[in-house]
């Protein structure tokens, strides 16, 4: 296993962690063997998101006397409410779910203050009491670093910004980027994008990043393989999939990350991850991969947000995110992103079919479309 620093937090991450959402409502024993392979394998960070009880139990009694050879990202405002996952800024609740993953694990290295991405979110956490509570548990040692969650830059800059946050999880991949790998990424942070590199990255997102390796905020990855779409041969936004391992380097090879937190969710799945330490350069090249970025999206959402303004408030782009996600296994939709879809100010459901954002599109994406979809499939 290869080893990183964590920003300015004094550990190592293992460069592949493991993300333990798939194996919430998985038999014992699936998680056993999964726990299993990632500490043989050396992985010595979870992330530990899901509120139920249930799992929290599980991956402890399958960690057993293991406890101390991992570091765990334990999210505080994740919440479990009538068997429903859910977002909860009411300190009442948000303690007494921290508090019981605390009873679970003895301990949070990491504690990560769940989902910040709104302008809501970010009020929630740092206009209310409850960033003062993660201080005091911070104090009290409970937990050994302040972290927090998000999948906006604009909102994550502002939250570092506060200097409370040590590390931060956030989703990164190549679609999301959309740089050409073959351009050293600190040399653009530095003297800007040239318009022949211009691919519709988001400027913020380098800014995002530039900030982290400034102040030595430890990025941690989520999102690596774009709930797989980025490997699906009927999804990726390149002209071929990228590999498992490509997706690692690339999240890898940005500024400030120390480790990619890969959703596996069998032995096999870790297996097939870890063989990226082992891989030769060429074979964890995506470069040819990402030279082939498709220069025609015509009919895809890249996210770039050229349809806003809505007049009914939308986050068009968000809401098509998350029906992309959606898409790849439609009988299967995960609670949790049917919770984010719902919990956004307005969803596809407000859709007045006015078509401006139609007309503003440079990709033609049927938007009206997608709103509708997205209602069915997430409402």
């Amino acid at each position: 296993m290869q080893f990183k620093d964590i920003g300015n937090t004094g550990h190592k991450a293992s460069v592949i962690g493991l993300g333990c959402e798939h194996l919430d409502n998985r038999p014992y024993e699936q998680v056993k063997e999964t726990i299993d392979a990632a500490l043989e394998s050396e992985i010595n960070l979870l992330d530990v998101f899901m509120p139920g009880k249930a799992i929290r139990e599980d991956i402890a009694r399958a960690l057993g006397t293991r406890r101390k050879d991992v570091m765990i990202q334990g999210h505080i405002g994740s919440t479990d409410i009538r068997q429903l996952y859910d977002i909860s800024r009411d300190l009442p609740t948000v303690k007494r779910f921290f508090e019981e993953m605390l009873r679970i694990f003895g301990y949070i290295d990491f504690g990560m203050m769940f989902f910040i991405d709104s302008e809501d979110d970010y009020k929630g956490v740092f206009e209310t009491g409850f960033a003062d509570y993660v201080l005091k548990l911070k104090r009290d040692g409970d937990i050994s670093h302040i972290g927090f969650s998000s999948h906006n830059p604009n909102t994550a800059i502002r939250a570092i910004n506060t200097g409370l946050p040590e590390m931060m999880l956030f989703s990164i991949n190549p679609a999301f980027d959309m740089l050409p790998a073959g351009e050293y990424v600190f040399d653009h942070l530095e003297k800007g994008f040239g318009a022949e590199l211009f691919r519709g990255i988001d400027p913020k997102r380098a800014e995002l990043y530039k900030l982290c390796e400034q102040k030595q905020i430890g990025i941690t990855v989520m999102k690596t393989l774009g709930a797989g779409k980025l490997i699906s041969p009927d999804h990726t936004p390149f002209k071929k999939p990228l590999t498992v391992q490509q997706c690692i380097h690339y999240a890898l090879t940005r500024p400030a990350v120390a480790s990619v937190m890969l959703g596996c969710q069998t032995r096999a799945e870790v297996l097939d991850a870890v063989r990226y330490l082992d891989m030769r350069d060429e074979e964890r090249d995506y470069t040819e991969a990402l030279g082939s970025l498709r220069n025609d999206f015509r009919g895809n959402c890249v996210y770039c947000g050229h349809c806003q303004p809505c007049p009914v408030e939308i986050d068009i782009a968000t809401v098509n995110k998350y029906l992309d996600i959606a898409r790849l296994d439609k009988a299967n939709v995960p609670p949790s992103l049917r919770s984010h879809y719902q919990g956004l100010k307005a969803t596809g459901k407000e859709c007045i079919a006015c078509g401006s954002c139609e007309e503003r599109c440079p990709f033609g994406v049927p938007v009206i479309r997608n709103m509708s979809e997205a209602e069915q499939l997430l409402g």
